[in-house]
């Protein structure tokens, strides 16, 4: 989760949206609120900044759009080269030095261990005191080896900085030797995605999914472009079921799509607020839902709070009631899953 504004707005990302960091037309595409409606938005200077561009050009670049867009209520974070990139030290110290107090995070790509975080936190510790910020900048990790996942709760749980953690699936599917990542992943990918929810939510972080690569052109058949939408839709929604709370987008095209598989729909939502409402009127304990014949007890109305909880974040749900059900749940039961899980600043 990414707590912002002085601790006065938290986000937690459905739809986080990468992109070459050495484009300025692409930084000015990912500030506009109508061409990229998404949640966050995170400027490459690893994997998608090409060999040429790497090193000053990138981060003159970077440093500009930072300091002279208006990227509105959307988190900002930037991709560092590796920790291990010869590239990696000066790459911070232009962002943070040269644009304090105008971004939110660092993704810090093909991690491999909890040190790895923790020397990152130390230097962030140091450039934000040489910068002037005001505010401390959060760290989410990529997922993307065997060892990482397999030491992901460590990773998670390195440094309070820690935002969340993000399913990297082509590095990962090169360290298994696997080609396909694309059809069939939320099976074949099962328990690397999962894996990683799980520690996510263990830390109580967010939990991201990969990308999904293929695009459609303006140019292709109607029939190819509903197809493309179809298997989009199904990646998300499935993801989704495993827990993740969004997922990575590569162009803006996708967002719209991806941002509905993770927000609750308002029908969802008033049945939420139901079951709640009803259980609490009822008295709580296990009892049977006189519309549905369902049971209900305090497991379902976690439930129904998580899914409130993410209204909240699409704006359908007002801070105020969410806290009115949290502390409702947390008088019951001696702890509330919002906060366990940060789904509450």
């Amino acid at each position: 989760m990414f707590v912002l504004d002085q601790g006065t707005r938290f986000v937690i990302p459905r739809t986080e949206m990468t992109y070459p960091g050495h484009s300025m037309k692409l930084h000015q595409n990912a500030a506009d609120p109508v061409k990229s409606p998404v949640d966050h938005v995170m400027a490459d200077f690893e994997d998608a900044c090409p060999y040429e561009f790497k090193g000053p050009k990138s981060r003159a670049v970077m440093v500009e759009a930072l300091t002279t867009l208006d990227f509105g209520k959307k988190v900002v974070t930037v991709r560092p080269n590796n920790i291990h990139s010869k590239f990696f030290k000066e790459d911070m110290e232009a962002i943070m030095l040269g644009a304090p107090n105008r971004f939110h995070g660092i993704m810090l790509p093909k991690t491999r261990g909890a040190d790895e975080i923790k020397q990152v936190s130390k230097l962030l510790d140091d450039l934000e005191k040489r910068g002037g910020w005001k505010y401390r900048v959060q760290i989410e990790s990529l997922i993307e080896t065997p060892h990482a996942l397999v030491h992901a709760y460590e990773i998670a749980t390195a440094s309070d900085r820690m935002a969340g953690l993000v399913f990297g699936i082509a590095d990962f599917a090169a360290n298994l030797g696997i080609r396909d990542i694309v059809d069939n992943q939320n099976i074949n990918f099962l328990y690397s995605k999962q894996a990683c929810v799980v520690a996510a939510k263990a830390a109580g972080l967010h939990a991201v999914d990969n990308v999904f690569l293929r695009l459609w052109k303006n140019t292709d058949a109607p029939e190819r472009i509903a197809e493309l939408k179809s298997e989009l839709r199904a990646k998300n929604a499935g993801a989704a079921n495993l827990g993740m709370d969004g997922t990575w987008v590569i162009h803006p095209q996708q967002a719209e799509i991806a941002n509905a598989c993770f927000t609750p729909t308002s029908e969802q939502v008033e049945e939420a607020r139901r079951v709640i409402k009803l259980y609490h009127e009822k008295g709580g304990g296990s009892m049977a839902d006189p519309k549905t014949g369902e049971m209900i007890d305090e497991a379902t109305i976690k439930i129904a709070l998580m899914d409130l909880a993410k209204g909240a974040q699409a704006g359908m749900v007002s801070d105020a009631e969410l806290r009115e059900w949290s502390a409702k749940s947390r008088e019951i039961t001696g702890y509330d899953i919002l906060e366990l899980m940060r789904r509450v600043a």
